[in-house]
């Protein structure tokens, strides 16, 4: 059972991961679930006050992740289209790879904001705001996803080594 444990912890922090740059997984959440997993395995034992910790890093980190955008988007004159927009684009962009990572928020943000109705200099100055503000809710998170994830690899590796 101890196994199944672990390659379902692992899976969900390897998930975790990637859920840092798409915005339907919860990228912190899903690599503390990897790490509350590997708790319930016979050989790693966590403190109930380092899973109450973690838990609460990764529901701030989810919260602020929702909120910075939004006030990056709102400093520089932008719409919840224009957020809406980048969310779509950050989505399309997971696809094309490093580079539609970059590009694809602020490509959507900006068409969101055109959509919206605002004239293209007022809508490509509302994107930077968002696309500043979802690339650093990203960054954020797959800091604390990564912390996580080897959290759990020093952990795993300890039963084994």
């Amino acid at each position: 059972m101890d196994i199944f444990f672990l390659i379902i912890g692992l899976l969900l922090c390897i998930i975790g991961l990637i859920g840092s740059f798409i915005p339907i997984i919860p990228g912190p959440i899903t690599s503390w679930l990897g790490l509350l997993i590997l708790h319930f395995t016979s050989s790693v034992e966590f403190d109930y006050s380092f899973l109450a910790a973690t838990f609460i890093i990764s529901i701030t980190v989810f919260l602020l992740d929702l909120i910075i955008p939004l006030i990056g988007l709102k400093k520089l004159g932008g719409t919840n289209k224009g957020i809406i927009g980048a969310g779509i684009g950050l989505f399309i962009g997971f696809f094309l790879g490093p580079i539609g990572i970059i590009i694809g928020p602020f490509i959507g943000a900006v068409s969101g904001e055109l959509i919206n109705g605002l004239e293209l200099k007022k809508a490509i100055k509302a994107s930077i705001g968002t696309f500043v503000g979802i690339l650093a809710g990203a960054i954020m998170k797959f800091f604390v996803s990564f912390i996580f994830f080897t959290i759990y690899l020093k952990e795993t590796f300890s039963i084994f080594f």
